[in-house]
């Protein structure tokens, strides 16, 4: 059913298998000008996405609608009927993309797939007591893994933010008879040398990766030439001056050249450019940054160098500096280690429940009497960890502005 008269205005989005209401705040980026003739779509229908995105066999293609709403056209639609409920119909569909026999029936490089293609697929439609088991076990385990899965996400936010507020007690702590409070521009200059080729390393910055090459960043629009760039070399302090007031600083790892729109500043007093990066770094002084930078609408406020410069700050001596960072440095790899043990028992839970769901949806698991004996199906934790979802990759995609 078309949308034909914008009879619904709720958007609802694919995403990580998940179908779920897209908020009006992330409805950005390549937006139509009008939402008619998109497909509208009822709870217990089927999504499935024509084309493989990353063109890596590693997407999931297959969702399941519980809110009405509207989806873009470009998505096949499907309705269950006959004998096929739509819970064990989108798990039965969701082990054939799992189990990428889905990627046959496509056409060419990105496999496009169309309904011509997706009707002549045989089917497995066992006895209804039989679907209705079947679903209300994987229910019970879906909801247990995803609990899982959901809490070990919040253990390795909560190693983050355990970390930041070691590192931000450490940076700032003023009570120490070793710090002084000085001006930055006492131990800061702004450097302004400027490329002539623009052929130098293209340097670009993220929240999540710092100043690295440019080509590391994904999605990152590269100017025809960088003639006119910045030249920064290494250790110097480079800032966004659009993002100063997020902690958006880092220490140059190498000879190169960045925007324009950055600010290149150099150290000239006594001060170890790794600590003062990381304590500009430092949610406590956002306040302070926030005070300083000057524009009306949010996303185009700008810290400009003498204002910053301005700016007072606690600095202790030197071997203090060297400490702090080292101990910095230390927590970040411990920090790292366990987040990457966490993501690890992650994975092995999302395999886990591949696996599950494909024994048990094809029968190779009889689930009858052990669903028998369950409650009724449990609440789903499906839209909290498509949102974790939706946060993280909208992290990972920054690059440079």
């Amino acid at each position: 059913m078309k949308n034909d008269g914008l009879i619904e205005s709720q958007v609802l989005s694919l995403s990580y298998g998940r179908v779920v209401v897209k908020p009006v705040e992330k409805q950005r980026g390549l937006v139509p000008e009008s939402y008619e003739g998109y497909q509208i779509l009822d709870p217990g229908d089927i999504v499935v996405r024509p084309t493989d995105l990353q063109n890596d066999q590693t997407s999931i293609r297959i969702g399941h609608v519980k809110n009405r709403g509207i989806i873009t056209s470009a998505y096949i639609g499907l309705h269950s009927s006959g004998d096929w409920d739509d819970l064990y119909a989108y798990q039965y569909l969701s082990v054939v993309d799992s189990s990428k026999r889905i990627y046959g029936m496509g056409r060419g490089l990105r496999q496009q797939l169309g309904w011509s293609d997706l009707k002549r697929m045989p089917c497995l439609v066992p006895p209804a007591e039989e679907q209705a088991a079947i679903v209300k076990y994987l229910a019970h385990a879906n909801a247990r893994i995803d609990k899982a899965i959901a809490a070990k996400r919040r253990l390795a936010s909560l190693l983050q933010e355990q970390q930041r507020a070691h590192d931000d007690r450490d940076l700032n702590d003023l009570s120490s008879d070793n710090v002084n409070s000085v001006r930055l521009k006492s131990l800061l200059y702004e450097a302004d040398d400027r490329s002539t080729r623009g052929d130098e390393q293209h340097l670009s910055m993220s929240q999540k990766f710092g100043l690295v090459p440019a080509d590391r960043i994904s999605r990152t629009l590269t100017a025809e030439s960088m003639a006119g760039g910045r030249i920064c070399q290494a250790g110097d302090i480079v800032l966004n001056r659009l993002k100063a007031h997020l902690g958006v600083f880092s220490v140059a790892p190498m000879s190169g050249v960045v925007s324009p729109d950055y600010t290149v500043l150099r150290t000239h007093g006594d001060v170890l450019p790794e600590f003062l990066c990381r304590k500009l770094q430092s949610p406590g002084l956002r306040p302070e940054l926030r005070r300083r930078t000057k524009g009306i609408v949010e996303g185009f406020w700008r810290l400009y160098t003498e204002d910053f410069l301005s700016m007072r700050v606690g600095i202790p001596d030197m071997p203090s500096q060297v400490r702090i960072v080292r101990q910095i440095v230390m927590r970040d790899e411990e920090t790292r280690r366990l987040t990457s043990k966490i993501a690890e028992e992650i994975t092995l839970l999302q395999e886990f429940r591949t696996r599950l769901v494909a024994d048990v949806v094809t029968g190779q698991v009889d689930v009858r009497a052990i669903a028998a004996a369950l409650p009724d199906a449990p609440e789903s934790f499906d839209n909290t960890v498509s949102a974790t979802d939706d946060d993280l990759e909208e992290v990972l995609g920054e690059g440079e502005e």
